[in-house]
């Protein structure tokens, strides 16, 4: 099974307009983790987090896919696939 974490900030003006996109993915059935960088730096660094928004897939815990900045709907889904 494959999960998301999606790593956002606050003060973040891409990861604001982005993140009605992933609470879409997640009403959808999706697995999706929103975590706050500024709330969560232990995951912010294990997972070396270094820009916002940054998007992380994993399938049983290994990471498969990263994505840095914005991304469309789509390409997140055909990646979940």
């Amino acid at each position: 099974m494959k999960t998301i974490k999606y790593f956002s900030a606050k003060w973040c003006g891409p990861c604001r307009t982005f993140k009605p996109v992933m609470e879409e993915i997640a009403s959808e059935g999706y697995s999706v983790q929103f975590i706050d960088v500024d709330e969560s730096y232990s995951l912010q660094e294990e997972y070396k987090v270094t820009s916002v928004p940054t998007i992380v897939i994993e399938e049983n815990g290994v990471v498969v896919n990263r994505f840095i900045g914005a991304v469309t709907k789509q390409q997140l889904l055909e990646k979940m696939m």
